[in-house]
């Protein structure tokens, strides 16, 4: 399984691609300023709406977000790659990463997974322009943003919902907020939380 270094090359000039995830096809860049410019332009996403960061593993932000003790296990508690976790940030980002608070996501699928080992943390929102649907096919969801078909790490999505977003609370306690809801239950979530108390 190999990434080519033409879309390796993309991601370091700053450009965007789509590649597949456990859920949805997602739009990635590096998180730089200008990256981040040109996926929120491609998007037409307002800058006032963070995007989520995919990442190999957690220990790859921990110089990013403060990650709460029970983390790893909470995660571990649902299928790999079905849940966002809201961390707050080391540092102040920048506002389109969520600033004070950013959405981290373990990457699942192994085309993913294996993008973010070569490139350190990449942005894992929807290929999708702003409002609209989501399509599973990614070269579709390439057409849809005006990228090439070059700009496609080439896989299999699963489709169906997002990732369910979950704000986890500080070390000192176990408490997890669902924020929006996707392919994990807030049911299933409270349950975790139930048994954690």
């Amino acid at each position: 399984m190999e990434i080519t270094t033409h879309l390796i090359s993309r991601l370091e000039s700053d450009e965007v691609i789509v590649f597949p995830t456990s859920t949805q096809p997602g739009l990635a860049c590096l998180p730089t300023k200008e990256g981040l410019d040109n996926l929120f332009k491609i998007k037409l996403r307002d800058a006032s709406k963070p995007v989520s960061l995919g990442v190999a593993s957690l220990d790859d932000v921990l110089q990013l977000v403060r990650v709460p003790e029970h983390a790893q296990e909470f995660l571990d508690s649902f299928t790999s790659g079905s849940i966002t976790l809201l961390m707050e940030a080391i540092n102040e980002q920048d506002q389109r990463l969520g600033g004070k608070v950013m959405a981290i996501r373990i990457l699942a699928h192994p085309l993913a997974k294996k993008l973010a080992e070569c490139v350190g943390p990449i942005t894992a929102t929807s290929a999708n322009l702003a409002g609209t649907p989501v399509s599973s096919d990614l070269f579709s969801a390439a057409e849809s943003l005006g990228l090439p078909m070059n700009a496609v790490l080439v896989g299999e999505c699963e489709g169906g919902s997002p990732s369910t977003l979950v704000q986890l609370g500080l070390s000192s306690t176990s408490l997890a907020t669902v924020m929006r809801e996707g392919v994990v239950p807030t049911k299933d979530v409270m349950a975790w939380r139930s048994r954690e108390r």
